[in-house]
This record gives structure tokens, sequence and C-alpha cells, in this order.
């Protein structure tokens, strides 16, 4: 892949892993979480042109060969080409060559501990990653290179080794335990990521897992005893994430609210039994 697809980078953050970062987001994603905060990333923009009449700024036109074209000048970010995409996806993705990339790091390199690929879902995107952190590394050694991953492909295949091999640390999502809550919640299996979790901590390679505390629609607790027996004792952050309706789309999980302070605790307290160290709450 000669260049990536990306809805948006955010030059400095210090919530997507350790220290001040640069962190990347892919467009496109291999689940359909009914949980989800940035369902514009999901779908690719089919050029069916809905975005183009709601547009306020006519920030949206198609081109000659009858595509979405984005002027980022026009464009107020009042998202409502977002709102109106009846494929889950946005006009205002951009392609970047590795060399773009590398350009962006350049400008903030002395400000940021490292580089964090997030989604959508980035491994859909692998091969470009790869490359990418290849001449990170190359040009820029004193930076990490981490992914934010929902862990669904299977990185036990050969066709990802470099891409594992390129990635200093993975933040993995465990959403649910259960298989058949995993399928209702996202629409899909979760023994992959499963037998990621598995293959990460042995790697060394796990930074972070998270996991959305949904009450009643989920058994939470059995996730996080689950999964904080499996990374206890290593130097493994957990992150117990408080779901909020704020961003989710209206149809879906109608009637469920956030866990209680007493619900977030009784999860810290299962996690503390079981040794895990690093400890989250947000």
């Amino acid at each position: 892949m000669e260049k990536g697809i990306v809805n948006k980078i955010i030059k400095f953050s210090n919530v997507d892993g350790p220290g001040n970062r640069m962190a990347i987001f892919f467009q496109g994603c291999n689940l359909n979480c009914l949980s989800c905060h940035n369902p514009e990333t999901i779908g690719f923009c089919n050029n069916c042109g809905s975005c183009i009449k709601i547009c306020p700024e006519k920030a949206l036109k198609k081109d000659t060969n009858k595509k979405i074209k984005w002027n980022s000048k026009l464009c107020i970010e009042c998202d409502m080409c977002i709102k109106s995409c009846p494929n889950g996806a946005s006009p205002r993705v951009k392609l970047y060559t590795v060399e773009d990339f590398i350009f962006e790091i350049e400008k903030v390199k002395s400000f940021i501990k490292g580089i964090t690929v997030s989604g959508g879902e980035c491994s859909l995107q692998s091969e470009f990653i790869a490359e990418l952190f290849l001449q990170v590394k190359k040009r820029f050694p004193k930076l990490t290179c981490f992914v934010d991953t929902n862990g669904k492909e299977d990185f036990t295949q050969v066709k990802y080794k470099k891409f594992v091999d390129l990635t200093d640390k993975f933040m993995l999502d465990i959403k649910a335990w259960d298989e058949d809550e995993h399928i209702k919640l996202t629409g899909f299996t979760n023994k992959n990521i499963i037998k990621n979790l598995f293959y990460l901590k042995e790697l060394d390679k796990l930074f972070e897992v998270r996991t959305v505390v949904i009450p009643e629609f989920l058994n939470n607790k059995m996730t996080i005893e689950n999964v904080s027996k499996i990374i206890q004792d290593k130097n493994i952050r957990y992150k117990i994430i408080k779901y909020r309706k704020l961003g989710v789309r209206k149809e879906n999980l109608i009637g469920i609210n956030s866990p209680t302070k007493d619900e977030l605790e009784f999860l810290e307290e299962i996690c503390k039994e079981n040794h895990v160290k690093d400890i989250v709450i947000i």
C-alpha cells in the first residue's frame, strides 16, 4: 500500500500511550460496535454525494472523476457531513505517503515521545504502517511506535510479522470475554482478540488493555476478572473505561446508563485482588 487512508492526526496527545505523542487515526474498521464513539471512522466514502447537499460552507464537491473532494480551507468542521453519511464514513479523509508522515513528524519530533496509530482499525493498513514504523525508527530512533487496536485480525499470521516486530507496544481492546456478548456488541467473534491477548503478552508487546464498562448490557465482572488474571504481575496497564452516551449513535444502547462510581470501584478491586500493578479508571 503506497498511501495510508487517514481520518485525522492529533499532533500532541497524552492519552494515546506514554508521554506526549502524535496520534494518527486511520480510516476503516472491521467491527461495528454499538458503543462506538467514532462511527465516522468505520466505513469508506462511496461518493454518494449526500454530504455535498448538507454542507453549509460548500466545502465538498465532486471532481471530474465523480469523487468527493474536500476543501479544508472552506471547512468549519461542523460535522454535518459526518452526521448525514449513510455509510458510516467521512468525506474528510486524506491520503498520506510515508514521506508525508515523516515530514509531519519532523515538525514536532522535539516535543513528542513517539507516535501511536489508531482508527478505525489501523491494522487493516498494517503493511503501510510497518513501512512507516521502519522509517520512523531509522530517522527518529528516540521515538517509540505504538499501535491502538481492537485485535480482530490474527497477529500470529505470517503476514503480520513485520507489523508486530516493528511495533514497540500494543494497546488492546477487550470489549467482552463472552463470545456471544461480543457478537451482540460488535457483530463479530472475539476469538482472535483473546488469542492476541495471550500472544502479545508473551512477546512482551502489551502496554495497555482496555475494557469499556457497559452496565446491564455486558457481564463486565466476567471480562475484567478473566483479563486481570491473564495480565497479573506483568507491567501491563489495565484501563477501565466508563461508558458514556455522548457521541454514540442514538439508535444504539437505548436506555443504557453509565456505570456508577461504586460499580467501577468494585471492578477495580477485582483487578487489585488479581495483582494487576497498574489500573486506570477514566
